[in-house]
């Protein structure tokens, strides 16, 4: 076959068949690599690095939000915005909080999603079991640096999350469909329910 203009496409007759052969209009945008081009995951990497002395306040931050949505929960009761902020704040920990360097923390800002999300009715949802767990995030997020402290933050995740599950159990009796897929394996091994 000749060479052809790309602007046009291309037609290849057979005895049985035609092979047509759009243009190519995205050739024209491309620019031939000059070979030094920076790697994008390795600046990525630089950029990330280079914040990364900001995390811990970072961290710290979401955890001072997690505390004042626990405070309005607190004086107002569970309503829609102080659900919805409590959520939203353990929801971005459970998001953030590898990225930061604290994944010890994710397992606990899940649980309390968790909670929240799957509650029927947020107004039964047990504050003690709140507290709980904003505690347990508020510590695992302080200790993280302890050598010893993944273990304990592990063992502390795991007794939160139990808990809630039990709760959950009692809270959804009468939706038992809905308990199927609240409990059901994750469909990803190792990857956590949520």
């Amino acid at each position: 076959m000749a060479s052809r203009n790309n602007d046009m496409p291309s037609v290849a007759t057979f005895a049985d068949h035609e092979v047509i052969t759009p243009p190519n209009k995205l050739r024209k945008a491309l620019a031939p690599a000059t070979g030094y081009d920076d790697d994008p995951v390795e600046s990525a990497e630089e950029a990330l690095a280079q914040l990364s002395s900001e995390f811990v306040g970072w961290m710290f931050a979401e955890c001072e939000r997690l505390e004042t949505a626990r405070q309005q929960v607190k004086q107002l009761g569970f309503i829609d915005k102080t659900h919805d902020e409590l959520f939203r704040a353990s929801l971005d920990i459970k998001g953030e909080a590898a990225t930061l360097g604290f994944p010890n923390v994710t397992g606990a800002a899940e649980s309390l999603c968790r909670l929240l999300e799957h509650t029927p009715d947020k107004t039964r949802i047990p504050q003690s079991l709140v507290d709980q767990h904003v505690d347990a995030v508020r510590a695992i997020a302080r200790e993280h640096t302890r050598p010893d402290f993944p273990n304990v933050a592990e063992a502390l995740t795991r007794r939160l999350r139990e808990v809630t599950d039990e709760f959950l159990r009692v809270e959804n009796s009468d939706r038992p469909d809905y308990l199927e897929i609240i409990f059901a394996p994750p469909l990803a091994p190792g990857t956590p329910q949520t």
